[in-house]
């Protein structure tokens, strides 16, 4: 099964890229359940939807994203390749770093943000350690 995944390229360029399914790609998706899950225990529901690829150190991937203030947003990220370590990281509209919570755990990374305002935000999924590695990302909000 193939998806087409749509992330927003560090230079501010849609790029398409085509991710197929593999074991490594369903285990990464697994883990990043099983992190969004520790949220669904706080009352968040995880969203159907989830993206996925190859990171490679140095070249982050974005994701944009529709907000609605008032709502509590958590994105869950995570990889099972050894010695891979992840960040997720939000951006406003103009691309300047939020203010959020954060979960840091080697293989998996989250962020957590009520946005002050209704829009289109960024989500940053970078590799900060590692090989190339599949990564998983979903979302959850209440």
């Amino acid at each position: 099964m193939k998806k087409l995944l749509v992330f927003l390229c560090s230079a501010g360029l849609l790029a398409a890229q085509d991710a197929s399914t593999t074991a490594e790609s369903v285990a990464a998706r697994s883990h990043a359940l099983e992190l969004a899950g520790a949220f669904a225990n706080e009352g968040y529901k995880i969203r159907d939807g989830f993206w996925s690829g190859v990171l490679e150190a140095g070249k982050p991937q974005f994701l944009q994203v529709n907000l609605f203030s008032g709502n509590e947003y958590w994105f869950s990220a995570a990889t099972t390749a050894p010695n891979a370590r992840l960040a997720v990281t939000l951006f406003d509209e103009n691309g300047r770093p939020l203010q959020s919570e954060l979960y840091q755990d080697g293989d998996s990374a989250a962020a957590g943000l009520v946005p002050d305002a209704s829009g289109k935000y960024f989500v940053r999924i970078e590799l900060l350690g590692g090989d190339k590695a599949d990564f998983c990302l979903v979302y959850s909000y209440k």
